[in-house]
């Protein structure tokens, strides 16, 4: 009996021994509930006589430690009831749509004997027997003497409904997911352990990342249909991720991996890589305002030809606004508000390949090309690694990694918390004037159907080559989401289908679900103290000291060294 033995059955356990010593292995646990616990949370389940040994010392332990209620009731809250259900409390919800407290006995029964073999006994497949398993429980206890014949008689006579409902009734499939697969190297037994997750994510900005991505796909095949352009093919190709941080914290808060769960498990949030295209451009802004440019700086936005060499075969590359124009000279703001893949170019090449790259790889940011395509944004990327990197703008200056799981805690109260990882990259004075450019790629540039009315944005739009990757990157004062919408196999979408067109309005249909459901965001962008603000022009333009004014810049001291 579980309420006498001492937390191991010596006499079990020496009936097991022999039979061990005489296949020279391990062939027979002898386990109490005691040991299944500690072999479930504390223990791998390889079979060796260190690991058996070990078992009975912690299961020793505990007995001294806990009472049997308390170990019950861990061991209770850990073990699988069959249909992807762990914890008594998970399977009273799933099978039967009830909080513990309001469990029926027969239910009760139901589950206490489903253990035993979930597969067998599940009432979802095998009703009759699972009936029969909870009789049998009902029956004992009456034998005991710890139900009446009335409360026994009734309980055999029950019925209960059972719900053959799945894990993608989930509400957050994809973070479930996402948590086990970050936690399975750490504890071995994650799906099993009776653990006790928190994690950052905010379901209702969940539910409205997930409705606002399922938006911008809806409006894409709408616009297929309508330009005769739509096959079913491409429909089934066709999907999208959002990753949506508080930056401050690096928390995340909302993280869908997919259009449809039900379709597709594949996390695209976090396990696809795709090209950002010019969505990468902020950040080779950011390293310029850096060294000392400025939203008013003047750049060079004309064609050049450059020559390249692969395998002996010289080559000719010529590099395209998106509109096939060029300006001759425009602001840093124009180049960003309206893409300028030239002026972003020969910007690159005047402040120097190799410096650009060791500047960039000071963000965390992965495999930087050796060329002038990274100026096109040619690295790959999962929207939440970009997470990472956009958080040195949304947070002026200061990288955050995101992060996903704040503590875990197993059946013995012991909890591991997680905390980020900061790092300032640049001033909040000098990230500023990039956020002040950004907010009007969304006024008035590429990004403008990101706009939302009574809160400031800022973004980037950014699209591949032949409208392979459409993504729409930006924050509010408190919140950065990225939105990523392709072809899973990588061929272009629907013709006419970019950042600004698929992207930016399931980024403003989210952002207006988060006034509606959080009305105290924060609507505006502070300040930093020591900004100077001219205009240039009829440009209100942002100036440090790093970053001057155009006059200020334009007077150079004999003792003054050139950057450039």
């Amino acid at each position: 009996m579980f309420f006498e033995h001492p937390g191991v059955n010596i006499d079990a356990i020496f009936r097991a021994i022999i039979k061990d010593v005489k296949a020279r292995k391990l062939v027979e646990g002898a386990s109490t509930i005691t040991q299944q616990l500690v072999k479930n949370t504390l223990l791998t389940r390889e079979k060796k006589f260190s690991r058996k040994f070990k078992e009975l010392l912690f299961s020793l332990k505990i007995e001294a430690e806990l009472s049997k209620e308390e170990i019950l009731e861990r061991y209770l809250n850990q073990i699988y009831y069959g249909h992807g259900y762990y914890g008594i409390k998970t399977a009273a919800d799933g099978y039967f749509h009830k909080d513990l407290d309001d469990l029926s006995l027969k239910e009760m029964a139901i589950l206490v004997g489903l253990p035993k073999a979930p597969s067998y006994y599940s009432p979802t497949r095998h009703y009759e027997q699972s009936m029969g398993r909870g009789n049998r429980v009902v029956s004992r206890m009456h034998q005991l003497g710890w139900i009446d014949d009335t409360t026994y008689t009734t309980a055999l006579a029950e019925e209960p409904e059972v719900f053959d409902d799945t894990l993608t009734k989930n509400r957050a499939p994809y973070i479930v997911d996402e948590v086990l697969r970050q936690l399975k190297g750490e504890f071995k037994n994650v799906k099993g352990g009776g653990y006790k997750i928190t994690t950052s994510i905010d379901i209702r900005m969940q539910e409205a990342g997930r409705r606002a991505l399922k938006k911008g796909y809806e409006l894409a095949m709408e616009r297929a249909h309508e330009a005769g352009d739509f096959n079913q093919t491409l429909m089934d190709k066709l999907n999208g991720a959002l990753v949506s941080i508080e930056p401050k914290s690096g928390d995340i808060l909302a993280l869908v991996g997919g259009v449809d769960y039900k379709v597709s498990q594949y996390n695209r949030a976090t396990q696809g890589k795709r090209q950002p295209g010019s969505a990468f451009k902020p950040l080779i802004y950011q390293v310029a305002v850096d060294l000392g440019y400025s939203g008013a700086s003047q750049l060079v936005d004309i064609a050049r030809t450059y020559d390249y060499e692969v395998d002996g075969e010289e080559k000719k590359w010529k590099p395209k606004n998106y509109g096939k124009d060029y300006k001759g000279f425009i602001s840093l703001r124009e180049a960003i508000v309206h893409s300028r893949n030239l002026a972003t170019i020969n910007l690159v090449t005047d402040i120097g390949l190799t410096t650009m790259r060791r500047a960039l790889s000071r963000f965390h940011i992965k495999n930087l090309p050796p060329d002038l395509s990274l100026a096109l944004g040619s690295i790959t990327v999962s929207p939440l690694e970009f997470s990472r990197y956009y958080t040195v703008l949304s947070n002026y200056g200061t990288e955050v990694e995101p992060i996903l799981i704040r503590s875990v805690e197993n059946a013995f109260g012991e909890e591991v918390h997680y905390d980020n990882i900061k790092e300032e990259m640049t001033t909040p004075q000098q990230a500023f004037i990039m956020i002040d450019v950004m907010k009007d790629v969304i006024k008035k540039g590429s990004g403008r159907k990101a706009r939302v009315a009574g809160i400031e944005l800022a973004g980037k739009t950014g699209t591949t080559n032949k409208g392979v990757d459409a993504w729409f990157c930006g924050f509010s004062p408190e919140i950065q989401t990225i939105i990523w919408y392709g072809n899973d196999d990588n061929t272009p979408m629907f013709k006419g289908e970019q950042g600004g067109r698929t992207a930016a309005p399931a980024f403003a249909e989210y952002y207006k679900e988060i006034l509606n459901t959080h009305p105290e965001t924060k609507r505006k962008f502070d300040e930093p103290e020591g900004m100077i603000s001219t205009y240039v022009g009829k440009q209100k333009e942002y100036f440090t000291e790093i970053s001057k004014p155009p006059m200020i810049q334009n007077i150079q001291e004999d003792n003054e060294e050139l950057l450039f």
